[in-house]
């Protein structure tokens, strides 16, 4: 490795370098022939087929991705608990996330650094139901950081390289999980799941990206799970109240159907947009739900390129 590489991924974002992320965890174990209909979703597998997920990671390393988010966007406690998976065992499954990345790193051989996000889903993830898609559950600010803080711990003593806050669907639990991840070492990004300028739960973005303008652990601030169209002015926003680099990985376009649990409509994502979204501050790019490893190759062509 020489002197010229990042050796943080702070140091890679601060310096204008543009770090391509995944794409989906979901839609690559579901092209592997994984059922993932179930409320754990992707985590399940984390309990039962751990090797498919360091292989979804691999896949995508492959591509071109410098980045993993890991398989915890739906891992909780609670949401363990009620498969009958006790407090210890899924502190294991938590940690084993992160190391199932790790371990796909290590397998790429890359010649690159590459980096993995332990990915914190919202309080709506855990009760899969759609939630996460419209935010306001009800609990305070101090019952959502309660929520929060025990799995965070988990995730951060096991040594990823950044606590990924993604698919926030409202300002109030942004700020219930900034307050969670202060004091752990371990930096953060802050993503929202938007509709237009707005949060999913209807705040201005102006308002809901300005909560992070001042915490130290946040390297980068943006969305991710939107429509592909609402990023780069979302991203110019991110960019200017905070004064920090933006992330951005939008879904496939496509629209989440909670009851039918599929999703609907027709993908709009490509990877030429990616060169707006970073002439508009984004240096974290990648793509969420319904974006492969073809996306993601993409991605990094035309990144790397520019």
């Amino acid at each position: 490795m020489t002197s010229t590489i990042p050796s943080s991924l702070a140091e890679a974002v601060s310096a204008g370098r543009a770090v391509v992320l995944d794409g989906g965890m979901s839609n690559q174990l579901e092209s592997a022939g994984h059922d993932l209909s179930d409320e754990l979703w992707s985590a399940r597998l984390l309990a039962e087929r751990p090797e498919a997920v360091t292989e979804a990671h691999l896949a995508y390393f492959r591509a071109g991705a410098d980045i993993a988010i890991t398989a915890s966007y739906q891992a909780t406690f609670e949401g363990f608990g009620k498969r009958g998976i006790g407090r210890d065992r899924a502190a294991e499954l938590l940690a084993l996330s992160v190391e199932s990345a790790r371990e796909a790193a290590r397998r790429a051989d890359a010649g690159r650094r590459l980096w993995v996000a332990a990915s914190v889903g919202p309080y709506g993830a855990m009760l899969a139901d759609g939630s996460e898609y419209r935010g306001r559950y009800g609990l305070s600010v101090a019952e959502l950081e309660a929520f929060h803080r025990p799995r965070i711990e988990v995730l951060a003593a096991a040594g990823p390289d950044v606590l990924a806050l993604e698919t926030v669907p409202d300002a109030d639990e942004a700020a219930a999980l900034l307050r969670a991840v202060r004091g752990l070492g371990v930096p953060v990004w802050l993503s929202y799941s938007v509709d237009g300028d707005r949060t999913r739960a209807g705040q201005p973005l102006e308002e809901a990206f300005a909560l992070a303008a001042d915490v130290d652990e946040v390297i980068a601030v943006g969305v991710n799970c939107c429509a592909p169209q609402d990023v780069a002015a979302a991203v110019a926003t991110a960019v200017r109240v905070t004064g920090r680099p933006a992330v951005a990985y939008p879904n496939s376009g496509e629209s989440w159907d909670a009851a039918a649990r599929s999703w609907k409509g027709d993908s709009t994502f490509s990877a030429d947009q990616v060169r707006g979204w970073r002439e508009a501050g984004a240096r974290l790019i990648g793509g969420c739900c319904r974006v492969g490893p073809e996306a993601i190759a993409g991605i990094a062509e035309t990144l790397r390129a520019a």
